[in-house]
């Protein structure tokens, strides 16, 4: 009988040792992809737009790539940018588009650019539609972007209106 509880003890004992490990990795991980949009405005630009651009709107659909540590902090990072705007004059050319880093009442420094160049965009019966791919974005900005995503905006610039045509702030979705 001594000698079955000690088998039973020892059996417990491996049985134990089995489980599942808890000891933590330190390989980087890829992160669940965070997705913000922007509604895009004439108005939301700083002053508003108040010339024949006025009646542009639109939508920027923003995907975060990132890829974090075992503390979960973002290493490295990349951007896809969907955009899609109305309401353009027919003689309207789309310039540049980027996130900058600031308040909705500030003309505040670009942190991450699409890498749009003038004449990438056609206006077309007043539409205009982009998308970009695998853009880089520098950690320390995308945790930042992931952490407050309102402290952000998206603004898309014109010929008419260098300093931006149509602009809105980021807002997480997934």
């Amino acid at each position: 009988m001594k000698r079955l509880s000690a088998l039973a003890a020892v059996l417990a004992f491996l049985a134990a040792g089995c489980g599942s490990s808890s000891s933590s990795t330190t390989a980087p991980t890829t992160n669940a992809n965070p997705v913000f949009t922007a509604s895009l405005s004439p108005a939301n630009e700083v002053p508003p737009v108040v010339n024949a651009e006025s009646g542009v709107s639109g939508t920027a659909n923003i995907t975060l790539v990132t890829t974090k540590d075992a503390a979960g902090n973002i290493t490295a990072a990349t951007a896809t940018f969907g955009v899609t705007l109305g309401g353009f004059p027919s003689t309207s050319v789309v310039n540049i588009a980027h996130i900058h880093e600031g308040g909705p009442a500030c003309a505040c420094p670009v942190v991450v650019n699409t890498t749009l160049a003038a004449g990438q965009v056609t206006v077309s019966n007043g539409l205009a539609s982009f998308t970009r791919e695998g853009i880089p974005v520098d950690a320390a900005v995308a945790q930042r972007i992931v952490a407050n995503p309102g402290n952000f905006y998206f603004n898309v610039h014109s010929a008419l209106n260098p300093g931006g045509v149509a602009r809105g702030v980021l807002v997480k979705t997934q």
